[in-house]
Parts: C-alpha cells; structure tokens; sequence
C-alpha cells in the first residue's frame, strides 16, 4: 500500500500550497525500486521500454537523461504553483521540495506550465520534453498536469548513487482518444467497504480513466442514505440471506447489507475530484427497484409486502409509473443524489424492466390512456422522458442503459449501450437520433464473464472474455459513418457482482483487463499493438503488486485466445 498512501498524500498539494506535509524521500525511492518501475538500461532505449500504460499518442526517444536532484530548481507561474509542489513532491520525494520551487516565468532545468498552446492536446493531455537540460511538462489544463506526472513516475529511474532521480531524453504528446474512459462498480448484489471503492478510484486515476459509476441501488440492496426517506436504509440495505450459486433453492443463512451515509459520500466524491476522475451514481428505475419497494410499498402497483431480494435474476415487480405520487417520490430522491453528485450525469438504469404488472395496473392503465399513449413500452418510455426533463431542469444530464431507446427518447439522453448482440444500428441509429453513447457491451466490457477456463476460475456469471479481447475492442462501431463517431464519449467495464463477494475477487475480476481497457480508451488504434502491450504490462504489474491489486496473473497460453472454445 505504498504506492497508494504516497499518492494520496501527494495529491494534498494540487489543492492546498500550504499544506506543510513532510516526505520521506527514502520511502519514495523504495516504492521505485521495489515496485519493479526500473528495469531497463537508459542507453538505447526503445520507445517500447518506456512500459507506459496505456501508450501515449506519440513518443519519441532520444540519446541521454534528465538528473533530477533534491536541490534541482522547479520553475512555474503562480497560477501553476500548486501543481508544481505536486510535481516537485511526486518526483523528488524531497522534504525541501517547495523550497525549490520558483515563481517565474524562466523556462529552464524543471518547469510546469498551463499553457493554452497546448489546446490541440485537449485539457487532459499533455506535453514532455525531457533533454539533458530541462524536463518540461505542459498541458492546457489542470487534468493533463496530474497524467502527465502518472507518466512520469512510470519512466523514472534512481540515480545510482540514491541522491534523485533520472528520466529518458525523450519528447512525449500525449492526449485521450475518448472523453469517457471509465470503469462501473456495482456494490449492491455484495456491498463493498469504502475503503475499497477509494483503492478503486486510485487504479482508475493511475490508468487515467476518469469516470466512476458508482450503482447503488438493486433489488438486493439499497446503498445510499436518503435523508428524506429512511427506511430505504433502515430495510432496503439488508437482505435476510443470499442464494448459493446460480439461483440454486440452497441459501447461506446470513443477512448481508450496508449502505454509505451522505457523509461518506461526500468523502468519496471529493477524493474521486482530486484525482480527477467524475463520479456517475446510477439511480435505478423503473425496473430493478425491490429494495425501495420492501421499504415503501406504496409506490408498487401490487402493494406489497416486498422483502429484499435474495436471488439474482429480474424481478416482475418495479414502480409503479402510473401513480404520481411515486414520480414525486423518485424526484424527490434524485433531489438529493443530485446535492450530493456534482457532476454533469445521473445514471437512471432503464433497464431489464418487465411490464407485467403495469398491465393489470389500474393505475398505469389510466395514465397510459391520459397521455395517448398505445402501449407500456410507450409508458416507460413517457416516465424516461419525464425524469430526463426534471434533470436537465436540475441542471443534469440522463444517461442510461439502451433499453432508454425503446419508448421514444430525446437526443439530449445519453446512452449506455450493453446488449451487444443487437447488433451496431442501434448504435448508429442513436447517433443519428442525436444521441451521444458510451460503449460498454457485453461482448467486451462486462467484467464479471470468466476470463480463463471456467473449470479452474472462480464461479462467475458466465460468458468469456480473456485479455486479449478486451483490448481488440474499439468503441466506434466499424460501419459507422463519419460524421457520427462525435457521438460515441467513450467506453467503460462493468463489473456486476452477483458473484464477486469481496474487494480481492473484485480485483481479480477487474485487472489486468482494466489496463487494457485503459489503453482502448485512451490510445488511437493505429498506435495499439498487444504484443507490445503485453511487454510493458509485465512490468506495469509489478506497480499493482506494489499497491497489493490481487489481479489475475498472466497466463501465456491465453493471451492468444479471444473467444472459448
């Protein structure tokens, strides 16, 4: 845990100058040299010794290094003065790091600078220009700063005598081929402890993915508090038992639950900021919707009584639409999801909702007559519409899954398309609608499929998505037109868990195909080549066992196969 307690400590700096942390330097160095980051001779060096992950947009190495000292001079403008103590103290380790810091305007030895030159990288890219000389690190913005130092720590090396550090001569520019580049966790089916959803969003930002969907809301448990409604806690967080296995008529007897107070919350949102990345919390509705309904079975068509779900699997019983006061209710508790997310997105679900019960409503049935519409998918698709027009109200956007599309959506709902095998029109089709999509389908993203032989990995869903398929995935469908890839933001994984009980098989489960997520997300496919790849992933991993990641280790005889036999 090293690597993570430096990382964190360091990041004090970008928004706070004073903050008067001391650093062990020593303790910096053995996190390089014990982590594996330093393996490779400096003379020669290849583009793809750089083992950066993922692979930057262009690179080019050049004879010689950079020595960077404890007394070397950083020079920046004060308007980049606290991303220089960050740099000065993520780099030197050194106890006098802010002593070296210098207010100017001199470009020399070591400077950091926001510079709108750099534009054509985009705010979260970046530019390096390491000589003998200087080491340079510009960016048009605060987000390309913090990766470009990612990169950084993952090319230096010790100098031989202990007293600082050297980089590679290298020229590197740097950007995102994507605006999203995320990665889901769902701690509702088995809760997961805040300390772990924090080491989640750290292996994001160190893979300079910047978007954290968070879902928490399931028919096995609700995980966040609501202050408006406490029994969405108080009965909706707790099942009496879980099913064993796949849905078998066996269960293990134990309550499970938990759920994250608004305080915690808060605490996780600003520590996701700091390292750049958004948090997305998924809101489920209509469907997906047990755990509010054992807790208020008003806003159900059938009245009840619910209790928490224990199997997995979709239930018959969602909200009851056709009942105004359960849109009350739902807006009511997106008021305070949306107090408590500052970013652009609240995620909606709109998923798997079955309609069997809105058909014998009375209640859905008069409204379904009221707003002319002909059917219940029409009805979901009016309640969809209703909810995106309160968020943009609140200054939000809707994203949610493609079920979305069904009912009629307006263009400016984003979608999350996951059911692969309807094929790419309906991702072009959105386009053309207007509609911006992320990419996370089933076929490539969904986490929680078997990565290896099934026979010799942990029980898992089902499904088979080993490495080397993850990182052959590319988020603009391959006949889209054109003038419609703007509309694709980008892709993420989702990593459901049913059967994923704690934060280590959690890990096993998302890494290494996170990394290779990372670089689909992040690097032009002209620039990707996974047996590159592969060579600077064994040394990347040698960071995760320095942050003590329980990934799933290499297996040479899969990385050639994309699909199971």
């Amino acid at each position: 845990m090293l690597f993570i307690s430096l990382f964190r400590e360091s990041l004090n700096f970008l928004f706070c100058a004073d903050s008067g942390l001391p650093v062990d330097k020593s303790r910096f160095a053995a996190f390089l040299l014990c982590s594996g980051l330093l393996i490779f001779p400096l003379a020669g060096k290849a583009e793809s010794d750089l083992n950066i992950i993922p692979k930057p947009y262009k690179t080019a190495v050049n004879e010689g290094e950079f020595a960077l000292n404890p007394d070397t001079n950083i020079y920046t403008e004060k308007q980049t003065e606290k991303l220089a103590r960050l740099f000065a103290k993520e780099l030197t380790g050194s106890p006098s790091a802010a002593e070296n810091l210098r207010i100017s305007s001199r470009k020399e030895g070591v400077f950091v600078d926001l510079n709108p030159a750099f534009g054509h990288l985009t705010k979260e890219g970046y530019h390096l220009s390491i000589t003998p000389e200087k080491l340079a690190l510009e960016s048009a913005g605060k987000a390309g700063i913090f990766y470009g130092l990612q990169t950084l720590v993952q090319i230096a090396e010790p100098q031989k005598d202990g007293t600082g550090f050297v980089f590679p001569c290298a020229e590197i520019s740097d950007k995102p081929r994507f605006k999203w580049r995320g990665m889901h966790l769902d701690v509702c089916r088995h809760f997961m402890p805040v300390e772990f959803v924090k080491k989640y969003i750290d292996l994001l930002a160190l893979h300079k993915m910047n978007r954290f969907h968070w879902h928490l809301t399931e028919d096995q448990g609700w995980r966040i508090e609501i202050k408006k409604y406490p029994r969405l806690t108080e009965i909706g967080s707790k099942r009496k038992e879980t099913v064993i296995g796949r849905n078998t008529d066996k269960y293990d007897g134990k309550p499970h639950g938990g759920f994250y107070p608004q305080k915690e919350i808060r605490e996780v949102v600003e520590y996701a900021a700091e390292r750049f990345v958004t948090v997305v919390p998924e809101i489920e509705m209509p469907g997906h919707s047990v755990a509010a309904l054992a807790a208020y079975p008003e806003y159900s068509c059938a009245g009840g009584p619910f209790q928490v779900r224990t199997r997995w699997g979709v239930s018959k019983d969602v909200y009851c639409v056709g009942k105004d006061k359960t849109i009350r209710f739902l807006k009511d508790v997106l008021r305070e999801v949306i107090e408590l997310f500052p970013g652009e997105y609240v995620h909606i679900g709109g998923d798997e909702c079955p309609k069997d019960r809105w058909k014998n409503c009375k209640d859905c049935q008069r409204k379904i007559k009221q707003k002319g519409l002909e059917n219940e998918k029409q009805l979901q698709g009016w309640f969809i519409s209703h909810i995106n027009e309160f968020l943009k109200q609140n200054g939000r956007k809707l994203v949610g899954w493609d079920e979305i599309l069904e009912g009629g959506l307006t263009k400016d709902a984003a979608v999350m398309f996951w059911r692969s095998w309807l094929g790419d029109e309906v991702v072009i089709d959105a386009a053309k609608a207007g509609n911006d999509l992320i990419m996370a389908p089933t076929s490539h993203t969904y986490f929680d499929y078997y990565q290896g032989p099934r026979k010799s990995e942990p029980l898992a869903i089902g499904g088979f998505i080993p490495l080397k398929k993850v990182y052959s995935f590319d988020p603009v469908p391959a006949n889209m037109p054109e003038n419609l890839t703007h509309h694709i933001l980008g892709a993420q994984a989702q990593l459901w868990t049913e059967y994923i009980k704690t934060p280590k098989q959690a890990e096993y489960m998302a890494y290494p195909r996170g990394c290779a997520l990372a670089e689909v997300c992040w690097t032009a496919p002209s620039n990707k080549d996974f047996k590159g790849f592969i060579n600077r992933l064994k040394t990347h991993l040698k960071r995760l066992d320095q942050m003590s990641v329980n990934y799933r280790k290499l297996d040479e005889k899969l990385l050639s196969i994309e699909k199971e036999n």
